[in-house]
């Protein structure tokens, strides 16, 4: 299996003059590539892209510049605008899962740059990496390669920091687990819930976000293309970049150590597209990460040689008691603990939740039918009955 190790590097200012320059062309290729395919009638093929964008404009006086770098990055730009039209047509087609992918749009200067080099672009040379027609970059080596890299990206992003990305075969790692399985409830303050009833929080992000708020209203007042405006924009990259940095890194470590200790690990497939739209908590749902765990926890899964589900999202998971599997129906949100009226259990929401998601995963459910035929209680849990709801917590 293929796997990115990212390494952060400082550049002097003119290897900076040098990437600004390699940025430049791959997105001019890209951009002039997708012009060109938005005028034709029949989408040109990559190779006739290539030939029109790269080696003819290279003849020509206004693009003579793009022989100042390799020819590597730039076959490469043409390439990818290749596979993002192939992602369009086969999501319109419904030949591709997941939400709708858009069609390609044109590249801009402010945002994140990239460039990517394939074998014959880069070398190793002593502690650093050379890049064809820029130079030898030191990378900080925070972890060796497992094996030899077989492309290699370099990005700047909107903070104005720079990194390489390599592309490396690593080989899955089996090793025994801890646990059989677990289900895990996911949540905004407490972000995952799981069935062995350990408690993951989620870190604030509201000093952070307050400040962020508070700079896009200055970026607002100032004029467009103004210097004041451009350190301002930097500014709310970098601290985009610092609750991204603070997410990715608790995400990380919590999928890591939920693979690690268990075999089978089982997840809720969650509407977040439709979650986002409550204008009260679609900021709060947009900065806990949910997919981007459930992604980790499937690629480690695969690396570690572990099991892993998703249960339908139409599962009763947070209705039905998960120790004698009576139905008590939907309840509110702030109603976060319910004394099941069959069992006598009182049960927390999440917890609940938890193992039920653990237990359709695993095919263990109860049988709710025979259960509410057994008991003659209403199945819907009111607010007002003290003897089976319990006071409500915050989440």
């Amino acid at each position: 299996m293929k796997a990115r190790f990212k390494y952060r590097f400082y550049p002097t200012t003119e290897q900076k003059q040098s990437l600004a320059r390699l940025f430049g062309c791959v997105r001019k290729v890209w951009n002039d590539s997708l012009a060109l395919c938005k005028q034709s009638e029949k989408k040109p093929s990559s190779a006739d892209l290539q030939k029109i964008v790269i080696t003819q404009a290279k003849k020509t006086e206004e693009r003579v510049w793009l022989s100042e770098v390799s020819n590597i990055p730039l076959q490469q730009s043409v390439a990818d605008l290749e596979t993002a039209f192939k992602n369009f047509f086969d999501s319109c087609k419904g030949k591709r899962k997941g939400r709708k992918v858009g069609y390609p749009k044109f590249k801009k200067r402010t945002n994140s740059q990239s460039a990517r080099f394939r074998i014959g672009g880069f070398s190793f040379k002593n502690s650093g990496v050379y890049l064809a027609k820029i130079g030898i970059f030191q990378p900080i080596w925070s972890r060796e390669l497992p094996s030899e890299p077989s492309s290699v990206t370099v990005i700047k992003d909107c903070a104005n920091r720079y990194f390489l990305s390599f592309v490396v075969e690593v080989q899955p790692v089996h090793s025994d687990a801890k646990n059989p399985s677990i289900g895990i409830d996911l949540g905004i303050k407490t972000f995952a819930v799981m069935s062995n009833g350990e408690k993951a929080e989620s870190p604030s992000y509201k000093k952070l976000d307050r400040k962020i708020r508070k700079l896009q209203r200055k970026l607002a007042r100032q004029p467009k293309d103004s210097k004041r405006r451009n350190v301002t924009q930097i500014k709310i990259a970098r601290f985009h970049n610092r609750i991204a940095d603070t997410r990715k890194d608790f995400l990380h470590k919590l999928s890591t150590k939920v693979v690690n200790e268990n075999q089978v690990i089982v997840l809720e497939d969650l509407n977040i597209s439709g979650m986002v739209k409550n204008r009260k908590l679609s900021r709060a749902i947009s900065q806990q990460g949910w997919r981007e765990f459930r992604t980790l926890c499937e690629a480690k899964s695969e690396k570690f040689g572990r099991e892993f589900q998703v249960i339908s999202r139409w599962a009763p998971t947070s209705q039905v008691c998960a120790d004698c599997g009576f139905k008590w129906g939907k309840i509110d949100l702030s109603i976060r603990s319910v004394l099941c009226v069959s069992c006598g259990a009182e049960q927390d929401r999440d917890q609940n939740a938890s193992k039920n998601i653990e237990k359709v995963g695993m095919g263990n459910r109860h049988d709710s039918k025979r259960a509410q035929r057994d008991c003659q209680t209403t199945s819907v849990a009111e607010p007002y009955e003290a003897s089976r709801i319990t006071a409500p917590s915050g989440r």
